[in-house]
């Protein structure tokens, strides 16, 4: 039996509670939890110990795994005990809106080569990883373009959008990681951002209700990254890639594929999987099992600390570009 140690209760936490306590490799040991009552919710839901004290769960040696779905600023500050206890680690993205924290535990992760899987969710959905197995097979030529496009059905509170570090390094950083995905060795090398808010309450907290990033890699191959807060016909989620031979596609879920016809309208489909817990359901699944192989050393990690690192920083990159009002290189 693995035992892991969950770190944050809140709305993505109490998704990977679920989500752990249904592996039967795996026994949810402690629930870490500052805030009461998330911390009550989690001893009604779950036969394991909640605590608020972080130290006494590094300093049990029968912990294996930390699962950081804590806020951002903790996230560092785990991963160097986790590094130092010598635990399996797996992050929620970003690993830190401060790169020069990063950083500095990047040189320790490369050093020490800890066991760390990061949670870029996407790299493990079914379609948008087999559109790279399918690329790697040559099955569209040579890439010449990548489109995603990826729309939330409704923003996320306020006091959430105040602390998440903006579009770009919230949301958006999940598509820079599909970028990289696709594009493997070669690396972007220009990046020009823009964004527009409609709701005034956007420019109040210093955020943005739509953006659009282009970039471009060494190698010549466009990207367009199209982002909104908001989508009325649902969760839209879509990765395109052009080849000099072709295209591929991963495309919206649905809840089943029926088609409605009468005298009023004609191909009426059910509407999109209403957010990323559904959406991404397969992917979180697939996301846990990874990281159990990992744990048993038969694998290395799909998406690394690495992965999180190169992500925030063309996220920044994007703030700079938006900032000066022009192309910059990466």
């Amino acid at each position: 039996m693995i035992n892991v140690a969950l770190f944050g209760f809140g709305r993505i936490g109490q998704m990977h509670a679920k989500n752990l306590t249904k592996i039967k490799e795996i026994k949810l040991l402690y629930i870490c939890e500052k805030i009461t009552r998330l911390r009550n919710e989690a001893k009604k839901l779950y036969r394991c110990k909640v605590e608020n004290n972080y130290n006494k769960i590094f300093d049990n040696k029968n912990v294996d795994i930390i699962f950081i779905s804590s806020p951002t600023n903790t996230h560092i500050k785990f991963i160097e005990e986790g590094i130092k206890r010598k635990k399996t680690i797996f992050c929620e993205k970003p690993l830190d809106l401060n790169i020069n924290k990063i950083i500095k535990t990047l040189k320790k992760v490369k050093k020490i080569k800890p066991k760390i899987q990061l949670g870029f969710n996407r790299r493990y959905d079914p379609g948008h990883f087999l559109l790279k197995k399918e690329l790697d097979k040559n099955k569209i030529g040579k890439l010449e373009k990548i489109i995603i496009t990826s729309r939330d059905p409704a923003p996320p509170p306020i006091s959430y959008l105040k602390t998440s570090g903006g579009i770009f390094r919230d949301m958006m950083i999940h598509d820079f990681d599909l970028c990289r995905l696709y594009l493997g060795n070669d690396k972007i090398s220009e990046i020009h951002a823009f964004t527009s808010s409609f709701e005034p309450f956007y420019k109040k907290i210093k955020d943005h209700e739509l953006a659009v990033v282009t970039m471009k890699s060494k190698r010549g191959v466009i990207c367009v990254i199209t982002n909104s807060r908001h989508c009325s016909f649902g969760y839209d989620q879509r990765v395109e890639l052009f080849g000099n031979k072709g295209m591929l596609i991963s495309g919206n879920k649905k809840e089943n594929a029926t088609e409605f016809f009468n005298s009023t309208q004609t191909n009426s489909q059910k509407p999109f999987l209403n957010f990323f817990i559904e959406r991404y359901k397969d992917a979180y699944n697939l996301q846990i099992k990874e990281l159990i192989s990992l744990h048993k050393n038969k694998i290395k990690s799909r998406s690394t600390f690495e992965d999180g690192y190169l992500a925030l920083k063309l996220a920044n990159a994007a703030y700079k570009s938006l900032k000066l009002k022009k192309s910059i290189k990466v």
